[in-house]
Parts: C-alpha cells; structure tokens; sequence
C-alpha cells in the first residue's frame, strides 16, 4: 500500500509538471541581469570559472568587452571553458591562471604573479565552492568548506585589495546561499574536528561569506569599493557531486532548478548593475536585495569571525 502512495504520488508529480511546464520554469528562472553596461578597458577576476555559475559569469562579462581571468584548480578544465567561451563569443579577452583555494602557498603565488603581471582590478568574483563534502582537510590543515569557501578567497582578497583599491571604482562579490539561513559560526570548533557533518559544514561556511561581505564593506567605507554577497539560487550543477542524494533528486527536480546561466544573473548584477555603484555590505539574489538571517547581521559575530580569519591565516588585515 505504501508503496503504491508513493507511486501515485510520482505520477501526480510528473502529470503537473508536465501541465505546468512552462509556467514552472519562468518562475525557476528567477531574475534577470538587464544592464547593458559595458566593460571596455576594464579587468575582472572569478575564482572557479571553469564550470557553471563561474563560466556563465565570465561569458557574460567577456561579452561587455572585459579582460576576465579565470582563476581555476584545474588548468585543464579551465582552458576547455575559456576554449567554449572564445567559441561563445569571437573577440572574448579570457586568461586562464591556476589557483587553488585549498591551499594559502597557491594563494599567495598566484597573487604575486597577479600583481606583478597584471596592473589594474576592478571587480573581483569570489565564486568558487565546495558543497557537502566527505570530511577532508585543506593542505593547511582547515576543513574543507570553510578552508575554500572562506578562509581562501579572505586570504585571496586580503592579498588583492590593494590593487583593487588603485583600480577605483572597483566591486567585489562574494557568492554566499539561502544556506546561510542555516548555519552558526563554531567558533569552539570552526574545523568540526569534534563532529561534523557535511551540510552543516557548508552552511557555517556560507554564513562566513555573509558576514565577511558586511565586514569588509564596513571596513571599505570611504575607499569606493564596494562588496556584496549574492545568492545565486539553487542551480543545476555539478557542485553537488560529492553528495549521491543530492545528485539524484537534482536531476529527478531540474525543471525546478535554474540553469548556470540563469544561477549567474545576480553575480553579474552585482558586478555591472549601474544603480549598485554606491551600493555596499548588502545581500542580493534574483538580482534584488534578499533576507539575511540573524545571525548574518550581527556585527560582533562579524568582527569575531575577522580575527579568528587572520589569525588562522596568520595576516593582519586592520
């Protein structure tokens, strides 16, 4: 009996997403970047734009007329992304440059060739991420989602503002999710070496990129820099790879899912959008302002989270 609930229940599923295709998938979507901003002359740089959201963003911005370098662990994939964007759009200006978030010596290396190589910054995409992995460690000894998600694109930021700062106007977005909802920052156990579970893991390291945007662009007042986090919504692709469940009911519900390209609307509205300019230290998805969770706004958690960030890093970021 139980069994054939959950059979009709299948066929009810599929019976009304089939009526209401088309209606479900323009409410999926979400919102739509709409500037036509153009970006002639200047440089952008997005971390993971090898695949999904990241590339989408690159296209777009090479598309304005952009310099984007895409920042990738994985040349290989990098230069057949870059290769599929060059095909996408003839007279795209993309580079691709190694960099490994899961580790501060890749970091810094890039960073150095960067500033010796490169002399002008004006928006910066912290877009790279890992979501719900098996419990590892980054080559310095961090967990693995708070290690890539936050305390490498910090460091990776830290090493940056400099340049972006005589690259004025400059942006920098930080790819955060509604996951931040969910998660506390463990300050007694930030590498969840007492427990850990995936999913808890990623949400603590998305409530860190909300609260290093709001910090940062505390700290940025006056410089003409501004930062913002984004929620790009929950879009199909492979950053669930590590998780057999998630895999499976994203590919039973992608018609309810946003495509990357559709995933990267809000990271390019923030980037572009010319009513963003003066615009700092808030939280946007489907390129509007979203809800920040409590514990997102709180300005000590904030300010604690930024000290224990330099310390575990060993900077001094004031």
């Amino acid at each position: 009996m139980l069994l054939l609930c959950i059979l009709a229940s299948i066929v009810v599923c599929v019976f009304l997403a089939i009526t209401f295709s088309a209606q479900i998938r323009k409410y999926a979507a979400g919102g739509e970047c709409t500037s036509q901003t153009r970006l002639d002359g200047k440089t952008v740089l997005i971390t993971g734009a090898n695949t999904g959201i990241g590339k989408e963003t690159a296209l777009d911005l090479a598309s304005r007329g952009a310099r984007v370098i895409m920042a990738c662990r994985d040349i290989d994939k990098g230069e057949e992304a870059a290769a599929s964007i060059r095909m996408s759009y003839s007279k795209a200006d993309v580079e691709v440059r190694e960099l490994d978030l899961a580790d501060t010596c890749s970091i810094r290396a890039f960073a150095q060739k960067f500033l010796r190589e490169v002399n002008q910054l004006h928006i910066l995409i912290n877009n790279a991420g890992v979501m719900m992995c098996p419990y590892t460690k980054t080559v310095d000894g961090f967990e693995m989602h708070i290690g890539v998600n936050h305390l490498g694109h910090f460091l990776l930021t830290y090493l940056l503002i400099g340049l972006l700062k005589r690259s004025t106007p400059s942006r920098i977005v930080v790819v955060s999710s509604l996951a931040h909802n969910f998660g506390w920052i463990r300050f007694h156990d930030l590498h969840s070496q007492g427990s850990y579970n995936s999913g808890l893991a990623y949400c603590q390291s998305k409530l860190a990129n909300v609260l290093f945007t709001r910090e940062l662009a505390r700290r940025l007042q006056g410089t003409n820099i501004t930062v913002n986090s984004v929620h790009p919504g929950t879009v199909n692709s492979d950053l669930t790879r590590h998780s057999t469940v998630m895999m499976i009911l994203f590919t039973v519900f992608s018609m309810f899912l946003k495509t990357p390209r559709e995933g990267a609307q809000t990271s390019i509205y923030c980037a572009v959008a010319e009513e963003l300019h003066a615009i700092s230290g808030k939280h946007f998805s489907d390129c509007a302002p979203a809800f920040v969770a409590p514990q997102g706004r709180s300005e000590e958690t904030a300010r604690r989270l930024w000290e224990a960030s330099c310390e575990l890093l060993g900077i001094e970021w004031d």
